[in-house]
C-alpha cells in the first residue's frame, strides 16, 4: 500500500525500471517469437547471452533498492518479450494433408530465361509424356511386357540399386563389370548420366530442406516432384560447381557416358521400334519411362511431405509405404536420412524392400561386398537423440 499512495516511491521506481530495460540487452523480434525451438543454446549464444547469472546493480538509491537483481538468460529474453507489442508469426501455406509448409514458392517457368539444357530437358520429358497419350491405342501384351521388364531393369538394377545405393552412398562395392552395367540400366532410365545424377543427390543429402536442397517441398509440392529440373542454373547456384563426384569422374566409363549420354536411350529407342513397332516404343519408352520418372520423383516429393517418421533426421524425410512399394523400397525414406550409408532401407521385417532383397542376393553369391548396415548401437543412438530432442 505504500507503494501505492507515496508518489516519490514511484517515480524512483519508474527511473530504476527504465534504468534496467536500457541495460538489458535487446533482442530482434524473430528471436523473440520462434516458440518451440529445440536449439535455445544456439540462438542465445548468438545474442552474446550464456547461461551465467547476470547481475544488475542499482546504485542510485541505495536506501530503497540495496540489493543484486539476479537473472537468468532466459528471464532476460522473457522481459525483453513482455515489454514489446507481440507480433504475429508468419502465415505459410501448408501443402495438401501435411504439416510441411511452403515457405517460398517457387515458379521455375516464368520470369527467369531458359537455357540451352533446361529447354532439352523439358523437351524430352514432355515427349515422354506425349508419347503415353497413344498407349491406348497401340496396346498388346508384349508391348506391356517390355514395359514392365524395362522398369525393373531401369529403375530397380539402374535407378535404385546403381545411381542411388551404389554410387551416390556406396553402401556396398560391386565389381566392376556389374558396376558398369547396371549404371548403364540407370542411363536407360532417361534421368540424366550417372556423374549429374549422383551429385545433386549428394547435394540434397547435404543441404535436405534447406534454402540450398536442390529440390525441397519447402518451396512447393511440384518444384520438388519435377520442375526442378527444368532450371539446371539453380543447383549450381545454391550449391555451386559439382565438386563432389571425384570418385566418378575419375573412372573413364562414367566420363564417357556422360559426354554421349543422350545416344544411349535414343538407341534403346530406335531398337525397341525396330523389333516391336510403335506399340514398342510407346509402352516400352514412353509408359515405361513416364512410370519410371513419376515414382522417382515422388521419393523427393511425397516422402518429404507424406508419411511417418521413426527417427529424427532434422529434416521432412517421411517413411511412405506406398512410395515403397512402387519404388522398389525407397520409400523408406526416413530411415535412409537416419542412416544414409545404410544398403537396407526398409529396416523392420515388414518394410517391403526389394533393392535390400537383390543386395542380399548378390551378396549371398559372392557379387556384392563389403555391405554396409546400421550396427545396433548406431539405432540406439539415433533413439536416445530423438529422446533428447522430445524432451526439449
Amino acid at each position: 500500500m505504500a507503494l501505492i499512495t507515496s508518489q516519490p516511491k514511484n517515480l524512483i521506481l519508474h527511473n530504476h525500471f527504465t534504468t534496467l530495460h536500457s541495460s538489458i540487452p535487446q533482442l530482434n523480434r524473430p528471436i523473440v517469437n520462434l516458440g518451440p525451438f529445440s536449439k535455445n543454446s544456439t540462438a542465445i549464444k548468438v545474442c552474446n547471452f550464456n547461461s551465467k547469472l547476470r547481475n544488475f546493480h542499482l546504485k542510485n538509491h541505495p536506501s530503497y533498492f540495496n540489493q543484486i537483481f539476479i537473472a537468468k538468460s532466459n528471464a532476460a529474453i522473457g522481459e525483453v518479450a513482455s515489454l514489446e507489442p507481440e507480433e504475429s508469426p508468419l502465415k505459410y501455406r501448408k501443402i495438401f494433408l501435411s504439416d510441411v509448409e511452403v515457405k517460398k514458392e517457387r515458379n521455375v517457368f516464368f520470369g527467369r530465361k531458359w537455357n540451352s539444357l533446361d529447354i532439352g530437358t523439358f523437351g524430352i520429358v514432355l515427349a515422354m509424356h506425349l508419347l503415353c497419350l497413344f498407349a491406348p491405342f497401340n496396346f498388346n501384351w508384349p508391348a506391356f511386357w517390355v514395359a514392365v521388364a524395362l522398369y525393373v531393369v531401369t529403375g530397380l538394377f539402374g535407378i535404385t540399386l546403381s545411381f542411388h545405393r551404389n554410387l551416390s552412398h556406396r553402401s556396398f562395392k560391386l565389381p566392376k563389370w556389374l558396376e558398369y552395367f547396371c549404371a548403364y540400366c540407370g542411363v536407360l532410365a532417361l534421368q540424366g548420366n550417372p556423374i549429374d545424377w549422383v551429385s545433386t543427390h549428394r547435394y540434397h543429402h547435404q543441404f535436405c530442406d534447406s534454402d540450398k536442397d536442390p529440390h525441397s517441398p519447402i518451396e512447393g509440392f511440384w518444384f520438388s516432384h519435377m520442375s526442378w529440373l527444368f532450371d539446371t542454373n539453380s543447383i549450381v547456384e545454391r550449391c555451386g560447381e559439382p565438386t563432389n563426384v571425384g570418385d566418378l569422374e575419375k573412372q573413364s566409363f562414367y566420363r564417357f557416358i556422360r559426354s554421349t549420354y543422350i545416344v544411349h536411350p535414343f538407341a534403346l529407342g530406335a531398337l525397341l521400334y525396330a523389333i516391336g513397332g510403335f506399340p514398342f516404343l510407346v509402352w516400352g519408352m514412353g509408359v515405361r519411362s513416364v512410370w519410371v520418372y513419376h515414382i522417382t520423383w515422388f521419393v523427393n516429393s511425397a516422402c518429404h511431405v507424406w508419411g511417418s517418421q521413426s527417427w529424427n533426421t532434422r529434416d521432412l524425410s517421411r517413411n511412405n509405404w506406398w512410395v515403397a512399394l512402387l519404388a522398389f523400397g525407397e520409400g523408406w525414406h526416413n530411415n535412409h536420412h537416419a542412416f544414409e550409408y545404410s544398403a537396407r532401407h526398409g529396416l523392420e521385417w515388414w518394410e517391403i524392400d526389394m533393392t535390400w532383397y537383390l543386395v542380399k542376393f548378390l551378396q549371398a553369391i559372392g557379387l556384392a561386398t563389403e555391405v554396409k548396415l546400421p550396427s545396433e548401437s548406431q539405432k540406439q543412438r539415433m533413439t536416445l537423440n530423438n529422446n533428447d530432442v522430445l524432451a526439449t
